[in-house]
Parts: structure tokens; C-alpha cells; sequence
């Protein structure tokens, strides 16, 4: 009888020695009905009654769609560094054996239209609200979106009820009652793992960890202007993002905080539609780390300078191999004057388009002259969430793959160069990455 204490629920040791069998009889049923008795039919439900264990899956089946316009990048091992002479001597870049977990990618920039879809999501959601086409779900306002999707923007009484959306009267040109880009604001929240995690905030409160922002999301066209000093670029402020003809080109003018914002949200887009359908929500969307960015430049290729190989920039033919600036300023050589379409030239061996020129491309990782030097050889990372008063070194995030206006050397694989967090240019976009299986495609 000594081995009764050993139960999940045990039975008390004087209850054995009862004479009164029904009176026993009656407290193993009062038992079974207020203690573990439960487990039986509630949370083992569709699983055997016999006592043993058989686990609990917590969904009844998981079906994995390929993610659209994205390649898997299979787990792997590779150099992390030059492979070739550091012409600078800076060594920011020693060369490290790293690993690097699978993931996937999308195998171009975020482009024009694609970036356009979260512009007018966020456009749509606040005339939604102003509109009150919705209603109020435990204290929050639920958007009705099959009424938003049929909001036009040009009746006249849309234009009254969204009046605080619309180009104050001294703003417009001609008087024309236009959308105020600036009022285009993405409402952030997330959730602070890194710091979370740390073992001095053990125990502290969750809400300690949740970072609440308000960030402006439509791309700073006047970049193309500012970005180049006495050089005419008018054109390009004008009808780069809002031109049919550049809608597969990748978007630019785009800050580290709107690439963050723009991974958030296609994140709750896809798994507002999940939970819809009452399936299993998926991970994040986010920035490549600078570890992952080059391992998915490179191609499997580890020693490689470029995405396509070692040495040169023009093919046996003669042929550019990406969109960047050759010789001593020859733009329109490449078959680009500024840039060209997401998919130009030909992909790498991961399938991955543009790794090299075009568009740099933001990462998550903050630049630091000496990260390689201690950080990890198992998917190395390195971040800090800058606030707005912490000092600008604070706010660098590493930038790769060079640009449609920069020389050679910055289109290797190994090339770092940093960007401030807050800053947009004409000649850095971004791509997104997701922590899937690599299998169970539907």
C-alpha cells in the first residue's frame, strides 16, 4: 500500500483501512469528479481512456502552404567574411565558420505594388475607423473589411466623413482634396523576447516587455531629390511609387522602422486569415539577420565574392551581371539607369534575384565594428531597439548587397555598411524572411 502516494492524485492512507466499502466506494467517486477524474474525458479528448500517455496535439492537423513569392534557404555551414583582401583594412569583417538554421526568403526586394498593399491596408483600416465601419468587440474597434474594401475615396461624402485624412486647404495644389501621406500611421506592438528573456527580468511583469508605437509608413519619394545634390531626379520623386510602369521594381524610401512595420503587419495578415479558418497561426515575418543575409547571397558558393561566383562582374559574353555602377559612372551600361525590375538578371543558386546591386538591403542587425569577434558560430545575431534619445551609434543597422549607384566592391557578399534606423534612401529596400518547415507543402 506504501505505493499509493506515488499516484497522480493519491489517496489518502487512512481511507484504506475503512471497513465501510461504500462509504469508500462513495469518496473515489467524489474524487473522480473533482480531480483528476476530469482528464479523462476533457483533456485527453479523441484520445484513448486507458490511462496512459499518448500525448496531445494542439491542433487537430497542420497544413503548410508554400509562402508566395518565396525559396527555401536549406540549413548549411559557411565562411562569414571577406573572401577576398579587405581593401579598407577597417576588419570589420573577419572571416568566421558560422551555421546557420533553414529559412525562407523572399526570393525578390519587396516591390512597389507589394509595399502598396500594406499602404492601403493601413489607409483603409483608418477610414474604416472614421467611417465607423465596424463595430466595438471588448473595447476594441473591430473593422468590418468587406465594407472597408468597398470604400471609394472619391464620393463626396467618403471626403466629409474622412475630412482628417485629407491635405489641409493651405497644402493643396489647385485645391484638389487629396490623401495626406503623413497621415498614413501603423499602430506597433510587440512583444520583446530578447529583452524577456534576460535573467534579471525574470519574474517582472509581461507588460514591461510590450513596445507600443505609432510609425508613418508611406516611403519618403523625396529622397530621390534629396539623396543627390545638383542632379535632376524630379521624375523619379513623382512617379516611382505611385506609377504602374515601376510597380515590380523594389520599393525604396523606406526606413529600418517601416521595414520592421511592414514584417509586423504582413505577420498579423497572414495569421488574421489563419485564425479565420480556425487553423494553426504561423511565425513571424522579419528582417534577415546580416549572419542569414550573406549565407542567402552566397548560393551555397562559401568562398565565393559574389552571388554568381569568383571574380568578375561581366560574363564570358561581356554581359553585366547585376545593376550597379560600372567603370567610372556608366549607369545606363547595365541595362538600368536607376533601378531595374526586382526579378532582373538571373538568381542565384538558392533562386534568390538581386542579392548583388539594385537595391542595398536593410538587416536586423545592428552594426558594430567588432560583432564577429564574440558573437555566436550558431545563427549569430546581434540587436538593440534603439530608442528615439539613444545617441545615433546606437541606431545603425547594417545594410548589404550595394546599390544601383555604388561601384563593385560593395556588390560582394561579404561587404558590410550601415544605414541609421530612422533614415530613408533612394537605394535601399529590403526582403522579408520566415521561420517554416522546409516540407509538408500543400
Amino acid at each position: 500500500m506504501k505505493s499509493v502516494k506515488h499516484y497522480f492524485c493519491p489517496i489518502p492512507f487512512k481511507i484504506m483501512k475503512m471497513k465501510n466499502l461504500s462509504a469508500f466506494s462513495f469518496l473515489l467517486v467524489v474524487l473522480a469528479l473533482t480531480g483528476c477524474g476530469k482528464l479523462g474525458k476533457k483533456a485527453s479528448k479523441g484520445l484513448p481512456n486507458d490511462g496512459q500517455l499518448h500525448g496531445v496535439n494542439p491542433a487537430s492537423r497542420y497544413v503548410f502552404t508554400k509562402p508566395p513569392g518565396m525559396v527555401y534557404i536549406p540549413p548549411g555551414t559557411f565562411h562569414m567574411g571577406p573572401s577576398d583582401e579587405d581593401v579598407n583594412y577597417a576588419y570589420t569583417a573577419r572571416n568566421k565558420q558560422i551555421s546557420i538554421n533553414g529559412f525562407w526568403m523572399d526570393a525578390t526586394e519587396i516591390t512597389n505594388n507589394e509595399y502598396r498593399q500594406f499602404a492601403n491596408w493601413v489607409r483603409d483600416s483608418i477610414a474604416a475607423v472614421r467611417m465607423q465601419l465596424g463595430k466595438e468587440v471588448d473595447g476594441r474597434f473591430v473593422i468590418d473589411w468587406k465594407k472597408a474594401a468597398t470604400i471609394k475615396y472619391g464620393d463626396k461624402s467618403t471626403v466629409e466623413k474622412i475630412d482628417a485624412m485629407i491635405l489641409s486647404p493651405e497644402n493643396r495644389v489647385f485645391g484638389r482634396k487629396e490623401l495626406d501621406p503623413n497621415k498614413f500611421i501603423y499602430h506597433s506592438e510587440i512583444f520583446d523576447l530578447k529583452e524577456a528573456a534576460r535573467r534579471e527580468n525574470a519574474g517582472k511583469s509581461r507588460s514591461m516587455f510590450i513596445i507600443k508605437k505609432d510609425i508613418p509608413i508611406y516611403p519618403d519619394t523625396l529622397t530621390w531629390i534629396r539623396d543627390y545634390t545638383y542632379s535632376y531626379n524630379e521624375p523619379m520623386t513623382k512617379r516611382y511609387f505611385s506609377h504602374p510602369a515601376f510597380g515590380n521594381y523594389p520599393v525604396v524610401g523606406v526606413s529600418w522602422k517601416q521595414a520592421t512595420a511592414f514584417c509586423e503587419w504582413r505577420t498579423n495578415y497572414l495569421n488574421s486569415f489563419l485564425e479565420s479558418k480556425k487553423r494553426t497561426t504561423e511565425s513571424d515575418f522579419r528582417l534577415p539577420t546580416e549572419a542569414e543575409w550573406e549565407y542567402a547571397a552566397r548560393g551555397g558558393r562559401s568562398q565565393s565574392m559574389f552571388p554568381w561566383g569568383n571574380y568578375y562582374l561581366r560574363n564570358r559574353k561581356g554581359c553585366l551581371l547585376a545593376n550597379f555602377k560600372p567603370g567610372r559612372g556608366n549607369y545606363p551600361e547595365d541595362g538600368g539607369f536607376y533601378t531595374v525590375r526586382a526579378d532582373a538578371y538571373w538568381p542565384n543558386d538558392f533562386g534568390l534575384y538581386c542579392m548583388a546591386g539594385n537595391v542595398a538591403e536593410w538587416t536586423s542587425s545592428l552594426f558594430y565594428e567588432g560583432a564577429y569577434n564574440f558573437q555566436h558560430d550558431m545563427n549569430p545575431d546581434i540587436r538593440f531597439n534603439a530608442k528615439d534619445s539613444d545617441p545615433p551609434r546606437m541606431k545603425r543597422k547594417v545594410i548589404r548587397g550595394g546599390s544601383w549607384k555604388d561601384v563593385g566592391f560593395y556588390l560582394q557578399t561579404s561587404t558590410r555598411n550601415y544605414e541609421y534606423m530612422d533614415t530613408a534612401k533612394s537605394y535601399i529596400g529590403f526582403r522579408c524572411v520566415i521561420d517554416l518547415p522546409p516540407m509538408q507543402m500543400k
